[in-house]
């Protein structure tokens, strides 16, 4: 998927004709979707994105983007298991919106980042809040990279087939409970904003994966705190986007 994304227009050219062509189709029950892309260079994160996340846990609206990662081996397909780690009792759900970078880029322009953008796809920013927040010196890293925390998909949503990609609403339930339900207007930072910034410190390339931050409505958070156990299913989904739906083993 990777060398596919560095081709660039000629690559979407090529894959709208044989989209055209109608040939080379299965019915969707005969094919595991994988991850849009599962081998992406970086995972780059963002925390306290939203205005209404912020106020559910009594914080400081930040005056940078706050950014940290997981490792890209964090992620699923869209129906993939989600494997509850023996090393945490608190596993917790974060729907997000995600854009996949589709042209190399440093210190980009705000005016120009979405030109490095090829699309966009739903993510679960599975986070085990126990390691994050208290273990050793607050875990960031461990607490959301743990393997499967990262599900991906259903597709890879080309941003000309997206109205407007601020104004979508975002989703999650828990075992047919809606848990969060907000919308990507509520973004602290926008994604001109966030590239232009991360772009500063790191080199952008094709296949990396920008996740844009949570609403509210995460299980830490509640009185009392409500946690993922094994036989739970969650369900992610933004307009125009699509639904990813994985189960806790």
């Amino acid at each position: 998927m990777r060398a596919f994304l560095e081709s660039g227009q000629h690559g979407l050219a090529a894959a709208q004709r044989v989209l055209e062509s109608g040939q080379h189709r299965l019915p969707r029950e005969a094919v595991r979707l994988l991850a849009p892309v599962g081998d992406p260079e970086k995972v780059i994160c963002v925390g306290l994105n939203y205005r209404d996340h912020c106020l559910e846990q009594d914080v400081k609206i930040p005056k940078e983007p706050i950014i940290f990662s997981k490792f890209p081996s964090a992620i699923i397909g869209p129906f993939d298991d989600i494997v509850h780690p023996e090393e945490s009792n608190e596993v917790d759900w974060e729907v997000e919106l995600a854009a996949v970078i589709g042209k190399r880029g440093r210190r980009i322009e705000e005016s120009s980042a979405l030109d490095h953008v090829v699309g966009f796809t739903v993510a679960n920013d599975i986070s085990a809040r126990d390691w994050q927040m208290r273990r050793n010196g607050r875990q960031w890293l461990l607490g959301k990279t743990f393997d499967t925390f990262c599900p991906l998909g259903p597709a890879l949503v080309t941003k000309d087939a997206v109205e407007d990609v601020h104004n979508l609403s975002i989703r999650c339930s828990v075992n047919g409970r809606l848990m969060q339900d907000s919308s990507t207007s509520q973004l602290i930072f926008r994604l001109p904003k966030l590239i232009a910034w991360v772009s500063r410190f790191v080199t952008l390339v094709p296949g990396d994966i920008l996740l844009t931050g949570t609403p509210p409505g995460v299980g830490v958070f509640r009185k009392p705190p409500v946690f993922l156990k094994r036989g739970d299913e969650v369900q992610c989904e933004i307009e125009e986007l699509g639904t990813i739906c994985n189960k806790v083993v």
